[in-house]
């Protein structure tokens, strides 16, 4: 039984057939991967630039849009904020939190580390993940990514990208 005011867990939907070119989300890995990106990151915050970098990764995992994972040496000082409070991951370990400030902006718990991650996610603990959404802009290779639906994942959405997407109301049980 589902609980008043929460949404009915979707059937796991059919994935669009990628065309030459694209990925499907349905085709990552689960457990996810960490996976190396040679492309450049560039994220702005409050009119200014926050991140511009050529060594990301990104996680793939089932149904998911990638999260990009930037090196915390890649911001400005004092752009990142330590938040209280955790979140864990079954793959990854304990999350923590950042507020990410620019510009006379703040973007409150818009940016999560793995300080200590679990075996085959090492490369995680020093880098940094953002909500996309949070954000003025994210770019990769200068295309605008769009963000993952909902407020939990954190997914960047390019067009080379098919889904359906997981991250909607009704899509955590898929």
């Amino acid at each position: 039984m589902t609980p008043a005011g929460y949404p009915r867990s979707l059937p796991r939907p059919k994935p669009v057939k990628p065309k030459a070119g694209q990925e499907s989300v349905w085709d990552y890995p689960r457990p996810p991967r960490v996976e190396h990106m040679p492309q450049r990151v560039v994220v702005r915050l409050g009119g200014e630039v926050i991140v511009d970098t050529t060594d990301a990764v990104r996680v793939l995992e089932t149904s998911h849009p990638p999260v990009y994972y930037v090196p915390l040496a890649a911001f400005p000082d004092g752009v990142l904020v330590p938040r209280a409070g955790t979140s864990f991951c079954e793959f990854k370990g304990e999350a923590h939190y950042f507020d990410v400030t620019a510009g006379g902006v703040v973007a409150e718990r818009a940016g999560w580390i793995y300080p200590e991650p679990t075996r085959r996610f090492e490369e995680l603990g020093t880098r940094v993940a953002l909500y996309p959404g949070q954000m003025d802009s994210c770019e990769i290779d200068g295309e605008l990514v769009t963000s993952q639906a909902g407020d939990f994942y954190g997914g960047w959405i390019t067009k080379n990208l098919v889904g359906p997407f997981k991250g909607a109301p009704g899509t955590m049980g898929w």
